[in-house]
């Protein structure tokens, strides 16, 4: 009499069942889980699924039940061989994995500098002037406008009173776009192209500042960027007049620098606004004594300011015998090393971790 032979040379195993599907099932899975490397798996998959394995094993005896209960039991145990076929697969993957990230790791040659890993992320310095300053204008009533950075000359130049052939142009340099007819579409060189776009509105009066980057081709140095960022301000209602500007200038400079700082105004010269002003405040450095920073004499400027001229606000269709106004503009980047002492502007945009981590 044939005997079958037993599997892996022990007892036979009992006869198949669902209860027992289950067992081998949870006993296979967790052993997968334990194999540590790649020949450990091959040995229990050949364990699991070779020619001696309880699930031929098993397959074998399904000769001896009748019909019906070989046909049920047959479609059970070839679903929990597919499962345990497809745990093999999934382990087999996840070890390849493990095994090339380590190949990888120990090929690897780092010629990084390591630096200390970085806390949570924050704002850039200069974004945070930034808001810091919206926030000084809203609480002063003004609105916040934004504009396009691509403009065409007319609101970049002539309609700020800067006809084609004007002198002041030359003080901007420019970076022309190809649209358009020639030079006649750029990126913005300053935020005041907004101020036309407000005054066109024709929603008098006005209180607004106008924050945002502008363009230049300018040589970077310690101090000047050929991308900056820049705020003006535009007020235009009736009986407007320089005393208020100077009150304003005088605000606003001690809610950003603090109350010991001194502002003060110097007869200055912009197309677009006249009388015209420089706007300096005491060096922030020295307390006005006299530094290096301030050159000796005390004073930083940090921008221009006057009264809008009555072209500017014709050519925006603005009665200027019925409404006057008042416009200023800064740097917010100059804001930013004047007011943590910083030496070079290039600093800002650098990206040194170690620099942007000090604020």
């Amino acid at each position: 009499m044939n005997r079958k032979r037993p599997v892996d040379g022990g007892v036979p195993p009992a006869a198949p069942s669902r209860a027992g599907l289950a067992a081998l099932e949870a006993e296979t899975g967790a052993r997968l889980e334990a194999a540590g490397d790649l020949a450990a798996l091959a040995a229990l998959e050949a364990e699991f699924l070779g020619r001696r394995s309880t699930f031929n094993a098993w397959k074998r005896m399904l000769g001896g039940l009748d019909e019906a209960e070989r046909r049920a039991l047959g479609e059970v145990l070839n679903e929990a061989r597919r499962r345990v076929v497809a745990r093999v697969e999934a382990r087999r993957a996840a070890l390849e994995g493990l095994a090339r990230a380590e190949t990888l790791e120990a090929d690897r040659l780092d010629l990084t500098e390591v630096l200390p890993v970085p806390g949570p992320g924050h704002l850039h310095l200069v974004t945070q002037i930034r808001e810091e300053l919206e926030d000084i204008f809203l609480g002063m009533g003004y609105e916040i406008a934004e504009g396009s950075e691509v403009e065409t000359d007319w609101y970049n130049f002539t309609a700020l009173n800067m006809p084609p052939d004007h002198p002041a142009r030359s003080g901007q340099d420019s970076f022309y776009v190809d649209l358009g007819d020639g030079e006649s579409v750029l990126l913005r060189t300053h935020t005041s192209p907004v101020q036309i776009h407000l005054l066109e509105r024709g929603e008098l009066p006005i209180y607004a500042v106008m924050p945002g980057l502008v363009y230049r081709r300018d040589t970077p140095d310690a101090s000047h960027l050929p991308v900056f960022h820049q705020i003006e301000g535009l007020v235009v209602d009736s009986g407007v007049t320089f005393g208020d500007l100077a009150g304003t200038i005088g605000t606003f400079t001690k809610a950003v620098f603090g109350a010991s700082v001194a502002a003060r105004l110097r007869p200055g010269y912009f197309p677009f606004t006249e009388p015209s002003a420089e706007f300096d405040i005491s060096c922030t450095i020295c307390g006005g004594v006299g530094c290096r920073t301030c050159a000796g004499v005390g004073w930083i400027e940090l921008g221009g300011c006057g009264m809008v001229h009555p072209a500017v606000l014709e050519s925006s269709g603005v009665d200027p015998e019925a409404w006057s106004g008042f416009a200023f503009g800064f740097g917010i980047d100059r804001v930013a090393i004047m007011r943590h002492g910083i030496e070079d502007m290039r600093s800002l945009v650098e990206n040194d971790v170690r620099f942007l981590a000090g604020f």
